[in-house]
């Protein structure tokens, strides 16, 4: 299966969405590794499967634009949200497998950082899951 059963602003809301996850969690992790925080919630991501896992292989596309991690996320978390709505009414199950998706990379990002998430870390992943159940 392809993208081609996203219509392309579906394939750039959930593009978005998930690389925007990983970013911000790479930016909530600096104070650690944010290289390393990045790298491993990449490589969550780039498993995926199914017909999100063929929407989220690349980041082409998706529309990530800021000099802050405010500006980031104020395209990110609506970007969760429209991605869980417009799944959900395409399939409930594409639905629960993006969140699943969402919330191993934010898992992959947070053991990426030595002695566990940091208190920004636990934040941000606090943030990402309230974005996904709005």
């Amino acid at each position: 299966m392809s993208t081609t059963t996203f219509s392309a602003q579906d394939v750039t809301t959930i593009r978005t969405a998930a690389w925007g996850a990983v970013s911000l969690m790479s930016a909530a992790g600096i104070a650690g590794s944010a290289h390393r925080v990045g790298t491993d919630a990449s490589l969550a991501l780039v498993a995926a499967t199914g017909p999100v896992g063929h929407v989220v292989a690349g980041a082409k596309g998706a529309k990530l634009k800021g000099k802050s991690t405010a500006e980031l996320a104020d395209q990110v978390f609506p970007a969760l949200t429209a991605s869980v709505r417009l799944l959900e009414a395409r399939d409930p199950a594409e639905a629960e497998e993006f969140r699943s998706l969402i919330g191993v990379v934010v898992e992959a990002a947070n053991r990426a950082h030595r002695g566990g998430p940091s208190p920004v870390m636990e934040d941000m992943s606090r943030k990402i899951a309230e974005a996904m159940n709005a």
